[in-house]
């Protein structure tokens, strides 16, 4: 009982992060909690909190996300998560926690070093979407890299992290679907998600506003640094 209310906490505090940014919720969720559970079990739960957040985040927002320009990265995203999900039974643990930790970091130093207004052509960006889509079935994260190609691309917060939600949405939902095909989700991660939802939907509607409130400079950088520093941190678990 004990480990549960200590993670439904940190999944509160973590996923409030990933609503007002975009990203970061499973990957701090990840540094705190993996010295409770098995890597491989919270990736697995995490799908509840990323669906949550997909759908309160963009209920509670303009909308912003063109559905024709969503589709065509999901298009290449479906490729790499078809790949990335059978990868998720191939691996071992300790493999599958060198690999994600590896994954966050460079991306997380990318967007750290990158000047500000860089950009990402057609080309680059369909290969990034292609990897997130692995990368969301194999490790249950895909910021690092979606939030590398939005921000190459997209201007506006807002509809940086609309698309960033979105396109984690269908994501999610596809790892999900996946786990229900092979019976991934045990019996405990059941409980884990049966406690802790009702506590993360009411204060993600919560959270949500803390968005709003955040100008576009710091969104950047925080983004930036939470990706370096949550995929570091991800070696010493």
């Amino acid at each position: 009982m004990l480990a549960l209310i200590t993670l439904t906490l940190v999944c509160v505090l973590t996923y409030s992060i990933e609503i007002t940014f975009g990203l970061a919720g499973t990957i701090l969720m990840l540094m705190v909690m993996s010295l409770v559970f098995q890597t491989k079990t919270l990736v697995v739960y995490s799908v509840l909190p990323q669906i949550l957040v997909g759908v309160i985040g963009l209920v509670r927002s303009p909308r912003t996300v063109d559905a024709r320009y969503l589709a065509r990265m999901l298009a290449f995203a479906t490729l790499g998560a078809f790949v990335g999900l059978y990868l998720f039974y191939a691996f071992s643990a300790s493999l599958f926690q060198v690999l994600l930790a590896s994954a966050v970091t460079v991306f997380g130093l990318y967007l750290v070093l990158a000047p500000a207004g860089a950009r990402i052509g057609p080309s680059l960006a369909r290969v990034l979407d292609t990897l997130a889509g692995a990368s969301q079935a194999l490790f249950g994260i895909s910021g690092p890299i979606a939030m590398t190609r939005l921000l190459g691309t997209f201007d506006e917060k807002v509809v940086v992290r609309n698309y960033a939600l979105a396109f984690f949405l269908c994501l999610n939902l596809f790892r999900a679907g996946g786990y229900l095909v092979h019976g991934t989700i045990t019996q405990e991660i059941w409980q884990m998600m049966a406690f802790s939802a009702p506590f993360l939907a009411v204060a993600l509607r919560f959270a949500n506003h803390l968005h709003f409130r955040v100008n576009e400079a710091v969104f950047r950088r925080v983004v930036a640094w939470l990706i370096l520093g949550g995929g570091v941190s991800l070696y010493f678990h």
